[in-house]
């Protein structure tokens, strides 16, 4: 790996979001088109009303974040109280990054959204981690 320039900057929110929308551009059909429906936020940390609300005291734990009601859990008779949201979380994602070393921004950035957006279409992360086993 080459070291980085001493006029390197980390990536900003921005650029962690077009990643982010990026990757929900590129999602095949039929996935591509439910997810454009989620909203999409980027902030650096969790809040702590979340990190409260996920039994976490340290930020750098949550790099992503889904809130709704999976696809396979809604009824068209049942409105939804709040549109699904998607959260990813800059900081803990550029820790992530920085301590594997083995992995771009973009495929790590990719991996998170990908993540989040799975339990939007009903996935559990057992079923997650035996299609996608990031961590091994």
């Amino acid at each position: 790996m080459t070291n980085p320039s001493p006029d390197a900057i980390a990536p900003s929110l921005d650029l962690i979001e077009q990643l982010a929308r990026d990757t929900v551009a590129n999602l095949p059909e039929p996935w591509r088109s439910p997810a454009t429906q989620v909203v999409l936020r980027i902030e650096d940390f969790p809040s702590d009303e979340i990190l409260e609300a996920m039994g976490l005291e340290d930020p750098f734990e949550l790099t992503g974040l889904y809130e709704g009601v999976p696809m396979t859990e809604k009824s068209v008779s049942d409105p939804a109280p709040r549109p699904d949201l998607v959260w990813i979380f800059r900081r803990p994602i550029l820790d992530e990054w920085a301590e594997r070393g083995d992995v771009s921004i973009g495929d790590l950035v990719t991996h998170v959204v990908i993540h989040e957006f799975a339990h939007h279409f009903g996935w559990s992360d057992d079923d997650i981690g035996a299609i996608d086993p990031w961590w091994e």
